[in-house]
């Protein structure tokens, strides 16, 4: 009897601690963002990352909303990350490949970087997490995954793990880590990012939350291969403006490199949306978003281990090797399960 007491409650709370898990762990840890050296910061990451996918997805599936919406919440999640909790779209950048003045840098905002960080995080902190998650757990795609005890529990959880990200960021890593000075963003822009908040809940969630829920057109998704070479080349043409933020290219106008990001999300999410409210857009097909999007980000994040130690070299390149693996294991039980 309790043996099958724990299965059930296994049962209950398992999807929901796997996109916990899953979020961090896609985002940060197999591109290489947390190094193996710095894995100490996972359960953060956790908190922050994971029991806000979490919240994001519980939301929408609770009121019965769309892709869109979730789209909104992901982005009010990364305004929260950049501007309130680490700040990191707001102080100077840590890393300057080529050293000299700060580059795209204006009104005491890092653009270029904060438009990556925007595009980045909403996809692959809640996007991918998330579809990756129902995969796994297809039976318990259409619940929330999450209480309203559990809510109250994360939530808490959630603002104490915001605590620690901003303070040990800021106040540690910042100072002791990268020698910089203690960084204070002004009143102002904290304001101004509140606000930026406040706007995208009210939209996603507000009286005309619904209306985003209309259906695209219908576009016929093209095979799953397709689509995850597609999702793989987006994730890897997306690191440049990264690179581009970190002043690899000083001499590099960085407008039309943002230009040139903002055409690729705009594609990328108008394609993404027309395959998705087609009749033909399985589990297969989400799972070639899933992989492309996660395997392209990992394979790019190689560039910024050129020179790094073997510790943090040999680590990301297990851990992607396993997360490739599981990818697969995945890709062949969703097809045995089609063929059925």
């Amino acid at each position: 009897m309790a043996g099958e007491q724990r299965a059930g409650v296994w049962h209950k709370i398992a999807p929901a601690l796997s996109l916990i898990v899953a979020a961090p762990l896609v985002a940060e840890v197999l591109p290489g963002a947390t190094r193996v050296s710095a894995i100490f910061v996972f359960p953060i990451e956790m908190a922050v990352w994971g029991i806000g996918a979490l919240f994001i997805r519980a939301a929408v599936r609770y009121w019965r909303l769309c892709w869109a919406n979730m789209l909104l919440l992901a982005f009010a999640l990364s305004l929260a990350e950049e501007l309130l909790i680490q700040q990191t779209s707001l102080a100077p950048l840590v890393i300057q490949i080529v050293k000299g003045e700060a580059y795209a840098r204006a009104f005491g905002i890092n653009w270029l970087y904060l438009i990556w960080a925007l595009g980045y995080e909403s996809v692959l902190v809640v996007l991918v997490p998330v579809m990756l998650t129902e995969l796994i757990f297809p039976k318990r795609r259409e619940a929330a995954w999450v209480s309203k005890g559990g809510v109250i529990v994360c939530a808490i959880i959630f603002a104490v793990g915001c605590f620690f990200a901003w303070f040990s960021w800021t106040q540690i890593a910042r100072v002791k880590v990268f020698h910089l000075p203690a960084y204070t963003p002004p009143l102002f822009l904290t304001v101004l990012g509140g606000l930026l908040i406040a706007i995208l809940l009210f939209s996603a969630l507000g009286p005309f939350a619904r209306g985003m829920a209309r259906p695209a057109s219908p576009l016929p998704p093209p095979p799953a291969f397709v689509i995850g070479l597609f999702a793989a080349v987006l994730a890897v043409l997306w690191y440049a403006l990264v690179i581009a933020a970190f002043r690899a290219w000083p001499n590099v106008p960085p407008h039309p490199l943002a230009l040139g990001g903002v055409v690729l999300a705009i594609t990328g999410g108008h394609l993404f949306g027309r395959w998705s409210a087609h009749p033909d857009w399985t589990a297969i097909k989400r799972y070639g978003v899933v992989s492309g999007a996660m395997i392209g980000s990992m394979a790019v994040g190689f560039v910024g281990f050129i020179g790094a130690g073997p510790l943090d070299l040999y680590g990301k390149a297990a851990l992607d090797l396993i997360a490739v693996i599981l990818l697969l294991i995945l890709g062949q039980r969703l097809t045995a399960a089609a063929s059925r």
